[in-house]
C-alpha cells in the first residue's frame, strides 16, 4: 500500500481529479451542457433553465470556476458565463488519455 502522504501526484493525476470533482453533481454538469449550447449567457439565465435556489447555482458556478471550465465577466449590473474554452480542450485531452488507457485482461 502507497503511504499517501509521502507519494507525489503527477501533474495530470491532480488535473484529472480537479475536473472530476467540478463534474461530481449534476447541477454542475447540466450548467455545462447548458453553457456549452451557447456562447454566453447571464447567470439569470442559468437560474431559468435549473430548478434550483439562486443561491446554489452561484455555489455550482464558483466550483465550475475553480477548476478553469468556466469565467464570469461582471458588467453591472450583471455578470455573463461562458465555458473557458482553452481550459475544456485540456479537459477533453486529459479525460480522452485516461480513458483510452488499455486495461490488462
Amino acid at each position: 500500500m502507497i503511504n499517501q502522504t509521502n507519494y507525489d501526484y503527477s501533474e495530470e493525476e491532480k488535473t484529472i481529479a480537479m475536473y472530476s470533482k467540478a463534474l461530481g453533481h449534476p447541477a454542475r454538469v447540466a450548467i455545462l451542457n447548458y453553457l456549452a449550447s451557447l456562447d454566453t449567457c447571464f447567470f439569470g439565465d442559468i437560474c431559468k433553465e435549473l430548478p434550483i435556489a439562486k443561491s446554489t447555482v452561484s455555489q455550482h458556478l464558483n466550483e465550475l470556476k475553480k477548476a478553469n471550465l468556466i469565467q464570469g465577466t461582471i458588467e453591472p449590473p450583471k455578470v455573463y458565463y461562458c465555458i473557458n474554452k482553452e481550459n475544456w480542450k485540456i479537459a477533453t485531452a486529459v479525460y480522452k488519455k485516461f480513458f483510452s488507457q488499455t486495461l490488462k485482461k
